[in-house]
């Protein structure tokens, strides 16, 4: 989860509040504070609310929470008279674009930072590490409008941000830092998304980098802001970045996209709330006025409307899907520590649950070996489950039937592609990086559970997760034989089913070279996977 840094003289500028004040009232907002210093302090936030992470968000939530300054906040916005247009070539490679002008910024180095640092939180909480969103900022005083967002060729040249000499868009994703950490997302097209303004000055190479000519600085008043991507989360985080340069006395204005639509649309979401829901899901009754008290304190625009209460939903809270997350709100604002615990009116003698008692058998032996426990999402895609691994689709998988992801389609059938996921994630962490999970699977709509376990470090070797495989089965007295498997993720000759009752009941080995690649790793990598 993204940790923010807070410095206390911006964010007691921002709010008006003393620092004391926020370290102690915060948490009750549902976030937990990393670590406290002189000068800032690190506050760790759910990934279901982007709009928290910046000083801004902070300071514009924990004014409403302690109700200061509560309700909607409202967007005065007028039209830029900017435009730009998209060429029919880029619909087929990052079709989706949300603009805006923003004017009158007064920025310093705090504020520079935290425009920075949320960008690249939003880069990774709503755009996937820059697949589904990437998001550029610009000094608007270097370019001239109308802008055009095409496709190019690689061998186009420009001077990317922070270097002095121009280079093909080709020689950007191969030498320069963030071309080489992001070049994996257009590898299979042809031609590269790029914006220009009138005079084909370069003002972004989206989803990789700026151009040079574009950088923002302490010195730069007015903004130009493109969101690029493959779906229309595109507009909440513009939306997001606004809110923050809002609250710090930006005037947004609107682009003209295609000759046709308007953006950034701020327009808050109108949705109806029940009194009898409140009382139910909270389990105490509140009335129509702290109802709705509470939800202008967590900046909801909040009026009674016949048996309803009408909630506006703020264009920057891309949370809010249900009813249930209203409520959830509430609940923040009417304070955890107000709401009485009661005791349950029947009682019940609990004992631990049969899968329980084996998974905390399991993780005693691999925790044992020297192995640490991690808890991935079980829900994947079939690219990192199949693709990635070398293997076959499996018959029996269970998709996800309204994904909001591309990343997360399917329930895993299998566990050890997730935990290649978080080696590739921690691929700057020293080794040997030994982790495991216990967790479960789901094939043919029924819940399996399975043992994981990766290993990765330069001496890696199928001898070693024998051994480890062959200590989990013993300490678990579980008798089996193993056979030469055909398993395309591991080495041929470095692979092994494990049988169990003349059934397989699992696999271990080498990762093959291929898998080791597709998931930006280097080094060997052993692991098995067996049924519990």
């Amino acid at each position: 989860m993204p940790v923010i840094t807070l410095y206390y003289d911006d964010l007691e500028e921002l709010s008006g509040l003393d620092k004391d004040t926020v370290i102690k009232r915060i948490p009750m907002m549902g976030c937990d504070i990393e670590r406290i210093e002189s000068d800032h302090v690190d506050i760790e936030f759910f990934p279901n609310r982007p709009d928290l992470y910046s000083t801004e968000g902070v300071s514009r939530a924990i004014k409403g929470f302690l109700d200061i300054e509560t309700g909607l906040m409202e967007f005065k916005m007028r039209s830029s008279g900017i435009s730009i247009t998209r060429d029919q070539q880029i619909m087929d490679i990052r079709p989706y674009l949300a603009c805006a002008i923003v004017r009158g910024m007064k920025f310093n180095s705090r504020s520079i930072e935290s425009l920075m640092a949320l960008q690249e939180s939003l880069h990774w909480a709503v755009g996937r590490n820059r697949t589904k969103v990437s998001i550029g900022v610009h000094d608007l005083a270097n370019i001239t409008p109308p802008f055009r967002y095409i496709a190019r060729d690689p061998d186009f040249k420009f001077t990317p941000l922070d270097f002095k000499d121009p280079m093909t868009m080709s020689e950007i994703l191969e030498k320069h830092p963030k071309g080489v950490k992001f070049a994996w997302i257009l590898e299979k097209f042809t031609k590269y998304p790029l914006i220009l303004d009138s005079k084909d000055n370069v003002i972004s190479f989206p989803p990789i980098i700026n151009g040079d000519l574009t950088k923002v600085t302490e010195g730069t008043t007015d903004l130009f802001i493109e969101v690029t991507g493959l779906d229309p989360s595109v507009s909440i985080a513009l939306n997001i970045v606004l809110a923050s340069l809002a609250q710090r006395g930006g005037q947004i204005e609107s682009v003209k996209i295609d000759g046709k639509i308007d953006s950034p649309d701020l327009s808050p979401k109108i949705m109806k709330l029940k009194v009898s829901e409140v009382e139910e899901l909270l389990g105490f009754k509140l009335n129509n006025e702290d109802i709705i008290s509470c939800l202008k304190k967590i900046r909801y625009g909040a009026q009674v409307e016949g048996d309803f209460i009408k909630v506006s939903v703020p264009a920057y809270r891309a949370d809010i899907l249900h009813n249930c997350d209203l409520i959830e709100d509430i609940a923040i604002a009417y304070g955890f520590d107000k709401i009485k615990p009661l005791l349950p009116t029947t009682t019940t003698t609990g004992k631990s649950h049969g899968i329980s008692k084996v998974r905390d058998s399991i993780n005693e032996i691999m925790t044992g070996l020297d192995y640490f426990e991690v808890m991935p999402f079980t829900l994947t895609n079939e690219k990192m489950q199949f693709s990635m691994m070398r293997r076959d689709k499996e018959k029996g998988i269970t998709h996800i039937l309204y994904p909001i992801s591309e990343d997360h389609t399917i329930v895993r059938p299998t566990i050890l592609p997730t935990l290649l996921e978080i080696l590739s994630i921690n691929k700057h962490r020293e080794l040997p990086q030994r982790i495991f999970e216990a967790g479960e699977v789901v094939l043919d709509c029924t819940t399996w559970q399975r043992l994981g376990c990766v290993a990765i470090h330069p001496q890696a070797n199928f001898t070693e997760i024998q051994a480890i495989m062959d200590a989990v089965l013993r300490e678990s007295r579980i008798e089996y034989s193993v056979e030469v498997s055909s398993d395309p993720a591991f080495i041929e000759g470095r692979r092994a089913d494990v049988i169990i009752n003349d059934e397989k009941a699992g696999v271990f080995g080498e990762f093959h070279p291929e898998v080791i690649s597709n998931f930006g790793l280097e080094h060997p990598i052993i692991g098995f996977e067996l049924k519990l």
